[in-house]
């Protein structure tokens, strides 16, 4: 599943002008654009600190804060994307965290 086209579907706000989407070529860069959006964010919210570091709570915080989050993974085999919800997303990034740890 990892090099699969992936795009992010979410909503920010309630308000449903903030819906937008992101696409990517495979889950990990998927999961590497979610964490920069809460680097980005951390980043707005500490404009003088140089060094921004999170853990893993934060980002699921960040991630059930937003209105809606869901993922659309493309699946060969039925030649049609497969949905994937916001539990899904978390542990995608959790998996992925976890291997760049360790590198």
């Amino acid at each position: 599943m990892a090099q699969r086209h992936t795009i992010i579907l979410m909503q920010p706000t309630p308000n449903r002008a903030t819906r937008t989407f992101m696409d990517y070529e495979s889950v990990p860069a998927a999961m590497d654009g979610i964490c920069g959006m809460i680097e980005k964010r951390l980043k707005e919210a500490n404009p003088n600190l140089r060094n921004i570091t999170y853990d893993i709570s934060d980002l699921y915080k960040y991630i059930e804060a937003l209105t809606d989050m869901s993922a659309l993974v493309f699946d060969p085999s039925i030649r049609a994307y497969a949905p994937f919800d916001r539990s899904w997303i978390k542990q995608q990034a959790f998996q992925r965290l976890k291997r760049l740890a360790k590198n």
